[in-house]
């Protein structure tokens, strides 16, 4: 899959302002990371630190919180990693929780259609 940024936003779970700002969109990420510096800046609450797994297979004790995050003139909060300052990642659990999908070709979010069946 091709590499593409998305326009989002960033704020305390609590309310507030949010930061506009570019991610990457990482399926292969779990979850969201940002720079520590900026969701300090947010005053939003590290909840644990814990080891993950980067791209590269090294491990890394970083922080876990929750952050609200916009697309598309909509908010939900997500877990974010507290990272290094060149990472701005869309990881997948956000797109799950915003329940978007990636369309590779057009470099694109879309709205992912739900599917269910009757019981």
């Amino acid at each position: 899959m091709g590499v593409f940024e998305v326009a989002i936003a960033v704020g305390h779970p609590d309310g507030g302002d949010l930061a506009p700002l570019t991610a990457v969109v990482d399926t292969g990420a779990d979850h969201t990371m940002l720079p520590s510096s900026l969701l300090a800046g947010l005053s939003i609450p590290e909840t644990e630190r814990t080891y993950w797994s980067l791209a590269d297979g090294s491990e890394i004790e970083l922080g876990y919180g929750i952050a609200r995050i916009a697309i598309d003139q909509r908010e939900y909060p997500c877990p974010v990693i507290f990272g290094p300052e060149d990472q701005y990642l869309l990881g997948a659990t956000t797109l799950e929780i915003f329940n978007l999908s990636v369309e590779p070709r057009a470099r694109q979010l879309t709205r992912r259609l739900f599917r269910g069946r009757p019981i």
